[in-house]
């Protein structure tokens, strides 16, 4: 994944849950959890909302309540997909998630009593691996929520941090605790990729981080957890593609789409690792697999937007160089943008730009350009788009994944911008 370091490290689950399932397999043993994990939000917050009357005392049952609610904003809000993190994203600079304000009171107060909870038990039994767990999800749904809606980038990972103290101490008391080592692994892996001075912030602790050794402890979750081994799935999946390995990708991926087959994100992400692997044929193949449920009304896909999907097949063609037919995909995803969550929409108008502009209509690639500025005029897509106004957009189409190697290199230079953004907001009085 063409990644944020700083999206990525708080937004720890973007993809997953870092739930507390009740046995190794939620596809078989709980409801609940059948539902989150096909992205089915409402259903599962049923669920979740009547366990917590039957254990009005158990911190995870307020946890999960908190979780089903940010979650299905997240999706709703186009959060839950890669491009969240992407280099290409207009994540870290557009306007607050909006979360209806009963749901924003009931997720903080959700949170707020597990940790209280929490405390509480740790303060009898400061070696009780549930409560410690417990404690570790609420920081995490909290470090989402500071950078989701409040957008307050240095208490989110603050959150996060208090995530990772969390389960350095359940491996304290087991050693042979295997989950833990997702929150673990997860952070030495970006912290050792931050640059100095964001790892110097004081609150990481001193914790300097390591990347292959985050890299080993996720793959150690992936292969024999219980709790968090889906999480571990598509967390890894992301990082072996910002690692450029989407071949090591695409197993846990469709391992997860085969349990979760109601959960079309996988299916997205599939797309992406085999155009990413140079695959153009199978990322095809999965597209038209999507297009096929949708239109015959399979659970999970019948209320797919289509544009969705036009904008993803022009998306892969743009990368492929195949810039005809990724024209009109393109087109006909815009003419249906307001269907589109704003992160899909911002990147199409801009993409339709583009494509005008590698076939030298710049006259209406600027028509385009001001489309992605009015979208979402924070985001860094729009940025990139008023820039193309005065100096249009080129690059040597390809139809190998070489083009979007260069583009990784380009958008990786946009995030350096980005930290550096940051980190002098971060010192400005407030």
């Amino acid at each position: 994944m063409r990644c944020s370091w700083l999206a990525l490290l708080v937004l720890a689950s973007v993809h997953a849950a870092f739930a507390e399932p009740p046995a190794p397999d939620p596809s078989t043993t709980d409801p609940g959890w059948v539902h989150f994990y096909n992205n089915e939000f409402d259903a599962a917050l049923m669920y979740f909302e009547r366990d917590l009357k039957e254990h009005p005392t158990e911190a995870k049952r307020f946890n999960r309540v908190a979780q089903a609610i940010l979650y299905r904003e997240m999706l709703r809000d186009g959060a839950l997909e890669s491009q969240l993190v992407s280099g290409n994203n207009p994540f870290l600079r557009r306007q607050k998630m909006e979360m209806d304000p009963q749901d924003k009171q009931r997720f903080q107060d959700c949170v707020a009593e597990s940790l209280k909870l929490s405390e509480a038990a740790l303060k009898e039994n400061p070696r009780d691996i549930g409560t410690l767990s417990a404690l570790g999800v609420s920081h995490v749904l909290r470090s989402n929520f500071l950078f989701l809606v409040e957008k307050s980038w240095m208490d989110a990972l603050r959150e996060a941090t208090a995530a990772r103290k969390a389960n350095e101490q359940i491996l304290e008391v087991d050693p042979n605790d295997v989950d833990a080592h997702l929150v673990l692994g997860l952070n030495a892996y970006v912290v050792g990729s931050l640059p100095f001075y964001m790892r110097a912030f004081g609150f990481l602790g001193g914790f300097r981080g390591d990347k292959q050794g985050g890299l080993r402890q996720m793959e150690l979750v992936a292969a024999h957890g219980v709790r968090n081994r889906y999480d571990a799935e598509v967390v890894l999946a992301a990082i072996y593609r910002r690692e450029r390995m989407p071949l090591k990708a695409l197993p846990l991926l469709q391992d997860m789409a085969a349990k979760f087959p109601r959960n079309y994100l996988y299916r997205y992400e599939l797309v992406q690792m085999y155009s990413d692997s140079g695959d153009k044929a199978s990322a095809l193949q999965v597209l038209d697999e999507i297009e096929d449920l949708r239109r015959n009304g399979a659970s999970g896909y019948a209320h797919l937007p289509a544009g969705k999907i036009r904008y993803m097949k022009g998306n892969l063609l743009f990368w492929y160089g195949d810039l005809a037919p990724a024209l009109a995909d393109m087109k006909q995803a815009t003419l249906e943008a307001s269907e589109l969550d704003l992160n899909t929409a911002v990147l199409a108008w801009l993409r339709l730009g583009q494509i005008h502009d590698l076939q030298g209509n710049h006259a209406e690639a600027i028509e385009a350009y001001r489309e992605t500025v009015k979208t979402a005029p924070k985001s860094e897509a729009a940025a990139e788009a008023k820039g193309y106004m005065t100096n249009p957009y080129h690059r040597r189409p390809s139809r190998d994944s070489a083009t979007a190697r260069d583009n990784l290199h380009q958008k990786l230079r946009s995030f350096t911008a980005e930290l550096n953004y940051l980190y002098n907001a971060s010192r400005k009085p407030s």
